[in-house]
């Protein structure tokens, strides 16, 4: 099978991108893949390190307020999709298939912009929340696959707490804002993380990549262990025993997949308040802690994290877990390709 895939700009667009890929390699290895990103951003330099052909392009989202950049941003659209052209000219891929960004299948409950305008061109549309059904007007194309990133997670190696020289037996909490971090994340966590000294747990808090520097500057707790990013998170989960995390669709089909207990802060940040949304999917539940940012304290998010590691409540929140995961979407779409290349 030849196939040209494209996602970018965060993590959650990339992995599930890798999941769909390392699904087709197990079942057809003699495939080839060419992957068409963005120039500038993580998966520029993430895919080429699996031996992945990569294409990079010029190209960004449009602003609602700076004209002139808009303007600019439509001419290097322009020369993006011809250059896109002469690259499916030239490959003649058996499928092409979108993964989000900027540059379908679609993560978060509610689609955005370009996946629904994309929906009318496409063959197939896979959906990781079944509610995000109604949003396509072709029903008869939408497949409820899950999210790409359950099936990686299940099948990462594992990374052991003692890989950030923390003892096995030692409580861990990961604290994690995105692929990219999270400032206003980062400003409240301070505090937080000053008053974990004495707490009968370990923390491992990533900062993300641009923010690490100026983040390590602070002076914490011995139990507190700052890293910029985690590559292989999925490994990671396997070893924790509690994560608190945005509610980006990936990280969610990890944790789900992975049954780790978690505390859920939504990004307000985002289009149609979809992180919202994808926590609501877990909390209303009861299969995570759902802490609305403009919520977070002190108070409440050592509360939430005792409430976690107690054991009769944590094994309530992965029995309902396992009701709301699927972990085998990576097979799904495979099959939903095939059934289109016949």
């Amino acid at each position: 099978m030849k196939v040209i895939i494209t996602a970018g700009g965060t993590g959650g667009h990339i992995y599930p991108a890798l999941g769909i890929i390392n699904k087709i390699k197990e079942m057809e290895p003699d495939s080839k893949f060419l992957y068409i990103g963005t120039h500038n951003r993580m998966e520029k330099d993430i895919i080429p390190k699996y031996n992945i052909d990569y294409v990079p392009l010029e190209i960004y989202g449009l602003s609602k307020k700076d004209i002139i950049r808009d303007i600019k941003n439509i001419n290097l659209i322009i020369k993006a999709y011809k250059k896109c052209k002469k690259i499916i000219s030239d490959f003649k891929p058996d499928i092409v298939i979108g993964v989000g960004g900027y540059v379908i299948h679609e993560q978060n409950s509610i689609p955005g912009k370009s996946n629904k305008l994309l929906s009318k061109l496409v063959d197939a549309i896979g959906v990781s929340f079944i509610d995000s059904k109604k949003y396509f007007n072709d029903s008869n194309k939408v497949y409820f696959t899950g999210n790409p990133c359950s099936e990686n997670a299940i099948n990462a190696k594992i990374i052991k707490k003692s890989d950030y020289d923390i003892s096995e037996d030692k409580k861990v909490i990961l604290i994690v804002s995105g692929s990219l971090g999270s400032s206003s994340i980062n400003n409240k966590m301070i505090d937080f993380l000053k008053k974990c000294s004495g707490k009968p747990y370990e923390i491992i808090y990533v900062t993300g990549i641009s923010y690490y520097d100026e983040f390590k500057k602070n002076i914490l707790p011995k139990n507190v262990h700052i890293v910029p990013y985690i590559e292989n998170m999925s490994g990671l989960l396997k070893s924790i025993d509690v994560i608190i995390s945005r509610a980006g669709a990936s990280s969610i089909s990890e944790i789900l997949a992975l049954k780790v207990p978690a505390i859920i802060i939504p990004s307000p940040y985002v289009a149609n308040n979809h992180q919202v949304l994808n926590a609501l999917s877990l909390s209303n539940s009861n299969a995570a802690i759902m802490i609305e940012e403009k919520d977070l304290n002190n108070e409440i998010l050592f509360n939430s994290i005792d409430r976690c590691l107690d054991s009769n409540f944590s094994d309530k929140l992965k029995e309902n877990m396992s009701k709301l995961s699927i972990n085998d979407s990576s097979t799904k779409i495979y099959n939903i390709i095939k059934d289109l290349i016949k």
